[in-house]
């Protein structure tokens, strides 16, 4: 539990946001693009959609902000 605690402090530490911010805009517009391009074009976006949009951004931060976390912990 204690590793989880360290890991959603992690998720708002300022030394390791801006890696993961930008590793969420690029991987999250790429698969922005991908998974919801033709839909946005088409405006056809549901407030479904423009939900899994967002997690398309917030799932590539946690998992930089997971990776710095680990790195960092290490001997």
């Amino acid at each position: 539990m204690r590793s989880l605690k360290a890991y959603g402090r992690s998720l708002l530490d300022p030394q390791l946001a801006p890696t993961a911010i930008k590793v969420a805009l690029t991987v999250g517009s790429i698969l922005l693009i991908i998974n919801h391009g033709a839909a946005i074009v088409n405006r056809r976006m549901s407030g479904d959609r423009w939900a899994a949009a967002l997690f398309t951004y917030i799932v590539p931060y946690m998992v930089n902000i997971h990776g710095q976390h680990i790195s960092r912990d290490r001997p």
